[in-house]
């Protein structure tokens, strides 16, 4: 039977891949930093899961869990996730993102040389390492200068993973690019537009505070990343794929799909825009080619921007009926 290892378990990557590997029948066994990350995921991860509290930054402890669950499969979803955070806290960006990534590719090599069998690694790496991108679209080859300090991080780990594989380690790298769900915390701009939406909708008044409404990204569903993931490990060859559906939109464009969805058609006059959440340096449009992953993982993404954006609020709307 198949063994799993995920970090960030109770995260949204983390919560739906989990369910995924399950409902394959694989056994996995997730690692989450805080017995309190631990309490406010239940009833979001699946109870099967067996949970390790550790500190990615603790690698000696990281080496005995992967010693001791002996994985075929790693997964480091793991990390600062907020670009905006990674500014009020770099250092400890850098150590957790960057530096703990590393650390579980040291334990999973030595795993694989104590026990004699492969072990396959996917870093969950993101289009920030791109920041200000010399090309658009962003492919593989583009060339690598962040601009954040979660960026800078994603970039240390996603370089130290192809030092990994020239080490024999199956080690890939998935470059994914925004990808949204109800399970997003409100802190993420996506979730606080669409929660923000069904509110002002059941209400009937409200005003929602943005920051650069002409931010464009490239989003996508999040269960077609965890599945690109999946592929990737299970891939013959490990390597670098760009996981993306190759079309942007503007922050502006989420807020006015997310209020049409609620049932306002009018949303302009319910945001504005707050200096605040304005980034001191934001990426450039950063939009993704998959061909690469198309034509090795038979990836494609299969939900569209507009129906993505429609289930988070539908789901919004849900919560604020129900309770």
């Amino acid at each position: 039977m198949t063994t799993a290892f995920l970090t960030g378990v109770t995260g949204q990557d983390g919560t739906l891949l989990a369910r995924r590997l399950l409902a394959e029948g694989v056994t996995v066994h997730g690692l989450a930093r805080h017995e309190d990350d631990v309490a406010s995921s239940h009833g979001q991860r699946p109870a099967e899961v067996v949970v390790h509290v550790a500190d990615l930054r603790d690698t000696d402890a990281l080496a005995r869990i992967v010693a001791d669950v002996a994985p075929d499969e790693i997964y480091n979803l793991a990390g600062i996730s907020s670009v905006a955070y990674s500014w009020e806290q770099p250092v400890l960006t850098g150590e957790i993102t960057g530096v703990g990534a590393v650390g579980l590719y040291e334990a999973a090599w030595r795993a694989q040389e104590a026990g004699g069998r492969p072990v396959r690694v996917v870093q969950a790496s993101s289009a920030e390492i791109f920041g200000l991108p010399d090309r658009s679209p962003q492919d593989e080859s583009t060339a690598i200068r962040p601009v954040s300090p979660y960026g800078a991080a994603k970039a240390y780990a996603h370089l130290m993973a192809s030092v990994y594989r020239s080490r024999g380690l199956h080690v890939s790298t998935c470059v994914l690019y925004n990808h949204e769900s109800p399970l997003r915390p409100t802190s993420f701009v996506t979730r606080k537009i669409t929660a923000a939406a069904a509110k002002i909708a059941v209400d009937g008044e409200g005003v929602l505070a943005l920051g650069n409404l002409d931010a464009r990204r490239d989003w996508g569903w999040a269960d077609d990343y965890v599945d690109a993931m999946v592929r990737a490990a299970r891939h013959d060859a490990a390597d670098d794929f760009v996981i993306a559906t190759g079309r942007t939109h503007s922050v502006a464009e989420f807020a006015a799909a997310a209020f049409a969805r609620a049932g306002i058609d009018d949303w302009e006059p319910h945001v504005r825009v707050d200096p605040r959440f304005v980034r001191p340096v934001d990426a450039s449009e950063i939009v993704g080619d998959a061909s690469k992953a198309a034509r090795e993982l038979g990836w494609r993404p299969t939900v569209e921007f507009e129906e993505v954006v429609g289930r988070m609020v539908d789901h919004d709307l849900a919560l604020l009926r129900t309770s």
